[in-house]
């Protein structure tokens, strides 16, 4: 241990021969020095200078400014937060019925510049194997365990409403929705009305939201492929909505355009004492038959020491001489503690073969 004390005082020793009286006041050797065998967490205050002058050692006097905080490591206003999902699950009727294990990471990292705007990217990564996991089920991340930009963004107030610009977002980020309900699995995501409350994007995304005092709201945006913004040679989705929301209940009405069809759909929700409807409906003109689709779901959000979700719906938009399929699910969450949580579900896909899945996803957040 004794040669470890030489290498760590080493450094900044060499530091002080040039010249030693200019650094004998910002270096704290005393707290060096104390470093021992009943110690071995390296506190980084130790190395800290005591001038603010943030001259340089090694002679890198002049390179920076005398102002700069040299402190390195986040500023204040950024913060990160990580995501993980661990899933177990078969499903009877797939192409595919073997059991299978799923993973998948979110990282979010944010940032102010002042106090009221705000930077954000998230990046993901998954494996998205198995059927459970898949387009199927609960549609995991699958990026062949490679860390991938999932989206970027700057919001930012103009006079009373919100702005939002960036890439690989959606539209319906800065949409206010009125569903309450916790889907286990895609179909049941944002109450049957994917493509309208929750209509995604394109590439670059620009949209704005307002909310009003009285609760009511009003959202829009437009996204386009980022090498051909708004021409005809790119795609591009428009989207707008309004929405109102109050303590016990909310709705929320939209339409977007994504050249190849257009949608309306409104979702709402009601709290009773002991549970939580929410309900969905949805339209679609793709400029031959109009298709509907719709879907219901109970949320008990006090059943044992978790919550209850059941629900069920039609599994895609479907027009008076097509053949409608619905797809159910049920699904427990139960808190383990503040950033884990284990949810077991099961849900029932109708189609051409009949699908029965089961999966139980353990979430942490920290």
């Amino acid at each position: 241990m004794k040669l470890f004390q030489q290498l760590l005082v080493a450094p900044a020793a060499l530091g002080l021969l040039s010249p030693l009286s200019a650094f004998a006041s910002e270096v704290n050797l005393d707290a060096i020095s104390k470093y021992s065998e009943d110690n071995l967490e390296i506190d980084g205050n130790l190395f800290k200078q005591n001038s603010p002058n943030n001259t340089l050692l090694s002679g890198g006097e002049g390179l920076v400014d005398d102002s700069s905080d040299i402190t390195g490591g986040f500023s204040e206003t950024t913060t990160a937060s990580f995501g993980v999902d661990f899933l177990v699950g078969a499903v009877d009727g797939a192409s595919s019925e073997a059991t299978a294990f799923s993973y998948q990471m979110g990282i979010g990292l944010e940032t102010s510049f002042t106090g009221e705007d705000a930077l954000s990217a998230t990046i993901d990564i998954g494996n998205g194997s198995g059927a459970a996991a898949g387009s199927d089920g609960l549609n995991f991340d699958s990026t062949s365990d490679v860390l991938t930009l999932d989206g970027l963004t700057y919001t930012f107030p103009v006079g009373g409403a919100t702005v939002m610009v960036g890439d690989n977002t959606d539209i319906s980020a800065v949409y206010t929705g009125a569903c309450a309900y916790s889907a286990f699995t895609d179909y049941m995501g944002n109450c049957g009305t994917g493509s309208s409350v929750g209509v995604g994007g394109s590439g670059s995304t620009a949209a704005m939201s307002y909310a009003f005092d009285s609760g009511f709201s009003l959202a829009g945006g437009v996204s386009s492929d980022p090498t051909k913004i708004l021409t005809e040679e790119g795609t591009d989705i428009y989207g707008i909505e309004a929405a109102y929301t109050a303590d016990s209940y909310g709705v929320a009405v939209a339409y977007s355009d994504n050249e190849s069809s257009t949608f309306w759909g409104v979702n709402g929700m009601y709290a009773f004492d002991f549970a939580t409807i929410s309900a969905g409906l949805e339209s679609e003109d793709p400029g031959s038959s109009t298709k509907t689709g719709f879907f219901v779901g109970l949320s008990f959000p006090e059943v044992g020491a978790g919550s209850l979700d059941i629900g069920m719906g039609t599994s895609a938009n479907y027009s008076s001489s097509d053949t409608e399929y619905y797809t159910y699910e049920a699904s427990y969450s139960y808190p383990i503690n503040d950033g884990m949580t284990i949810t077991p579900g099961v849900y029932i896909k109708e189609g051409t073969t009949d699908q029965t899945g089961f999966a139980v996803k353990t979430s942490f957040s920290f």
